[in-house]
């Protein structure tokens, strides 16, 4: 095991001053897990009622499944059901938490008492990173960022204001991985997990596009052994997705098709995706160094699911297709709300395909084995559609009620 390689090199001369008791914990804990969890070396997770091999407990969320995970991002869209997928499997979690205690206080019921730690963290310090990480087996990253913050402040000169970016696109898809990667090698972690994104390109019109594949390439280069993910467009209850389309007829005049709303993609489940994570937790060295791509069964153009959307809403907004450019223009003054719904690298990002390294599984299935994508359907996670899950919680934009189409109701 890699373990065992990392023991045997000299130590980092910017070691953690508390790696060497964590190293002989991790390495313990290791050995003991290859020794008695037998379904370890499977791709496919047993159910949440099944009980693993002398796992502790009745086996599911009331358990101890001997893994302690570290989790940044966790207060995300994707964050919450991944919290859910682990607290189901007995997991400890370590929750990163870069603000008060009460806005990741809801993540507590995904897991049993006591199954849980809240650390207090800056992206910008390595050391308060080493505090989240501990003696964690396995690192997952979630963060991201669909828009850069940031704030009005005070100048010397006219006009005597001015805008101080928080975080940018390369803070949070580059240097904040880069540096969790780093401090994983540094600590000997046995596994990272990093979620990148099916748009990323270094050809990729969007900032954010690049920027994820920067940082998914400084962390394979700073850890190798990184599994990365790389889901395409998430759809769910808090999505931004489907859920923008009915936003967007509620508050703009008119709903923007960008040149006509042609380009496609081909969106997932977004727990799907978190089962995916929980898979590869649950057999990490299966997955060391590989690609794992998350998709759904179909695609779309934007055109088409704006269509759908609204025939569940019933809003019935004016759809107009413009070109990209003028489209931008008006995001260049929605970007400056407290939560856009619109930027001018989002009208890029969805002006372009958004779609999986290939389109079949079939496709996957024929590369070479030292150099194969893995997807979904390799760990025994089958895509959800849609048109399946969009109606739960499309219809509360309906007026009058999601029942306003039922004879007899009103």
């Amino acid at each position: 095991r890699r373990v065992c390689v990392f023991l045997s090199q000299s130590p980092h001369p910017h070691h953690h001053h508390k790696a060497p008791m964590m190293l002989a914990r991790r390495s313990s804990s290791l050995l003991r897990r290859s020794a008695s969890r037998a379904l370890s070396t499977q791709t496919v997770l047993p159910r949440v009622v099944e009980r693993r091999a002398n796992e502790a407990g009745p086996g599911g969320r009331a358990s101890n499944a001997d893994l302690k995970v570290a989790i940044f991002g966790a207060t995300g869209f994707l964050g919450r059901y991944v919290c859910s997928e682990l607290g189901a499997n007995g997991v400890l979690a370590y929750i990163a938490n870069r603000g008060d205690e009460m806005e990741a206080r809801h993540l507590k019921v995904c897991f049993d008492l006591g199954r849980t730690r809240f650390v207090f963290y800056s992206p910008r310090d390595r050391e308060s990173v080493e505090d989240v990480i501990a003696d964690a087996d396995i690192v997952v990253n979630l963060i991201g960022k669909y828009h850069e913050t940031g704030q009005p402040v005070e100048t010397k000169s006219f006009p005597y204001i001015g805008y101080q970016t928080n975080y940018s696109f390369a803070d949070a898809n580059i240097e904040v991985p880069s540096m969790i990667a780093q401090v994983c090698k540094d600590l000997q972690v046995d596994n990272l997990i990093h979620v990148s994104s099916a748009a990323a390109s270094p050809d990729a019109s969007s900032e954010w596009a690049r920027t994820k594949y920067l940082g998914e390439e400084a962390v394979k280069e700073i850890y190798p052994w990184a599994t990365i993910i790389r889901p395409t467009q998430y759809f769910g209850y808090e999505d931004r997705f489907m859920n923008w389309f009915a936003n967007a007829a509620t508050f703009l005049p008119m709903v923007p098709m960008i040149d006509g709303g042609e380009a496609l993609t081909q969106p997932v489940h977004v727990v799907n995706v978190a089962e995916t994570i929980v898979r590869v937790c649950d057999s990490p060295e299966t997955f060391e160094g590989k690609q794992i791509d998350c998709f759904g069964p179909a695609d779309y153009t934007y055109k088409e699911l704006a269509e759908f959307a609204y025939d569940i809403t019933g809003q019935g907004p004016k759809v107009v297709d413009l070109p990209k450019s003028t489209v931008k223009q008006f995001a260049q003054a929605a970007q400056w709300t407290r939560n856009p719904l619109l930027t001018p690298d989002m009208v890029e990002l969805w002006s372009e395909d958004y779609l999986p390294t290939y389109a079949t599984q079939e496709e996957y299935s024929k590369m070479p084995t030292k150099d194969r994508i893995y997807t979904m359907a390799d760990l025994g996670v089958k895509a959800t559609p849609l048109e399946k899950e969009a109606f739960n919680y499309l219809h509360r934009f309906r007026t009058g009620g999601h029942f306003i189409l039922t004879d007899g109701y009103h």
